[in-house]
């Protein structure tokens, strides 16, 4: 069991296809794996019976030497806001309690037509509004490393599902961070797509002008394999991109030498914790060896960042509830209540002066892409909180907010709407994963897949997987 549940998406999967297993017996291990590690809340619905019935016919394909595409046979999770035919989808929510979807979202049916067994749906924070995924209706969700931290959010379920082997491979929805968050906490890999790659239809927002669904997976070569099979254009959902999807496997081993890496001047070096500052020094000397070119950048109206990214996080989900809010106030968990009241507070000028600078911003971004080929920063400047704790103190004497200070690099990529992802680089003095955040310019993953792939081929760390305790 342990020996198939520390294998990676693209490992399993070739075992399946030549049948040195089955998917079942690989089910069948995940199954276990979620049962044994369920005092972390990580799954909101398991799907036992689906699931093996789903494993079973893939084998019998196997046997006839027939392959539904890259994820035959393999156990893949949702979060818990990607609808899927017949099955509970509650977004974390007591209100969505009931809620039964009458077809599949765009990237579930995708999942489905290359052969992925649907185990079950991930905890979340209550309709992704939150960084904690501390549910008050499915009980918060635990960090895969240490069960008395949180596993960020919003898409912390899918980030403990697959650092604990409970599935080779999870989607996770990104709006101001919610993929790249929970990947960095938890030791693993995931990507925020460039506006438009990947379909939205099906998944219940939270900011229709940011929100994005992204694999997560041990490695950045699984995530690129997942990837192929959900980017592309969908008629249901006319915000996707008339852009050809590509296979993003193709150049992972090109390897980075002359590749540009980008700094952000007096940014991405300051405020981050010791042990975060010095993993992401060493990974940009790791860099440095493969070949690759690190040199500074500007962003001069960075400052604003994150106030434009909270205007725009907090009105949109606001217009989206606004009615049941008006109707159910009282069934909100009481930290997303407060977040959409505030959001109603709001005036129509600030959120179009924060529109107005996303458009200020995205130009500068891609200004700086002329200059590099991608830009590297920590993707949190601190290691997984406290359960409970919503407050952080990064410089000596500054208190904090958890949420704006989770999103000081993530809202690069969710402002601009550029694709970006996160690697782990190492672990802090108390075994907390580090994660690093590749951003490049849209439509431009498979240069973000290559780099990621050069730095993991050369380390350790995306192989190193928590012990259960």
């Amino acid at each position: 069991m342990s020996e198939l549940l520390g294998a990676t998406l693209t490992e399993i999967a070739e075992k399946i296809r030549t049948r040195e297993v089955t998917s079942e017996e690989v089910t069948r291990c995940c199954l276990k794996r979620i049962e044994e590690t369920s005092d972390r809340n990580i799954f909101i619905s398991v799907y036992e019976r689906e699931s093996l019935a789903q494993a079973r016919a893939c084998d019998l394909l196997t046997e006839a030497g027939i392959s539904l595409g890259p994820l035959h046979g393999v156990p893949i999770a949702l979060k818990d806001n990607i609808n899927m035919k017949g099955l509970r989808t509650t977004a974390g929510s007591k209100i969505l309690r009931g809620n039964i979807p009458k077809e599949d979202a765009t990237v579930a049916a995708r999942l489905r037509s290359a052969g992925a067994v649907i185990i079950g749906k991930t905890n979340m924070h209550e309709f992704a509004w939150g960084g904690t995924t501390e549910n008050p209706h499915y009980g918060c969700c635990a960090n895969a490393w240490d069960k008395t931290r949180n596993p960020a959010g919003s898409s912390g379920g899918s980030g403990s599902a697959v650092a604990l082997g409970c599935c080779y491979g999870a989607l996770g929805t990104d709006t101001g961070g919610s993929v790249r968050l929970p990947s960095a906490v938890n030791g693993i890999t995931g990507i925020r797509p460039s506006i438009g790659r990947i379909s939205n239809y099906g998944v219940i927002p939270l900011a229709y002008s940011e929100d994005t669904v992204g694999p997560m997976c041990r490695s950045v070569e699984d995530c690129a394999v997942m990837f192929g099979v959900l980017a592309g254009h969908d008629y249901r959902d006319k915000t996707t991109a008339l852009v050809a999807a590509q296979d993003y496997t193709a150049e992972l081993h090109k390897g980075v030498r002359d590749i540009r890496l980008g700094i952000i001047k007096d940014y991405s070096m300051l405020h981050n914790q010791p042990d975060v500052q010095k993993c992401y020094e060493e990974a940009l000397e790791q860099f440095r060896s493969l070949g690759a070119i690190i040199k500074e950048i500007e962003l001069p109206d960075i400052d604003t960042l994150i106030d434009a990214q909270l205007i725009i996080d907090a009105v949109e989900p606001s217009a989206v509830h606004l009615d049941l809010l008006r109707k159910r106030p009282e069934e909100y968990g009481e930290d997303v209540r407060i977040l959409l009241e505030a959001g109603c507070m709001f005036t129509g000028t600030q959120y179009l002066q924060a529109l107005s600078y996303r458009s200020i911003f995205k130009a500068e971004v891609e200004e700086a892409l002329r200059e590099v080929d991608a830009i590297v920063t920590p993707t949190l400047p601190f290691t997984a909180l406290k359960i409970g704790q919503h407050e952080i103190e990064i410089v000596p004497g500054q208190i904090e907010d958890g949420l704006s200070g989770n999103m000081r690099y993530t809202a690069i990529a969710s402002v601009s709407g550029k694709p970006a992802l996160s690697i782990p680089i190492g672990f802090d003095a108390q075994g907390l994963p580090v994660g690093m955040q590749i951003l490049g310019e849209a439509f431009e993953e498979a240069l973000l897949f290559r780099i990621g792939n050069a730095y993991q081929q050369s380390t350790g760390y995306a192989k190193r997987t928590p012990v259960l305790g």
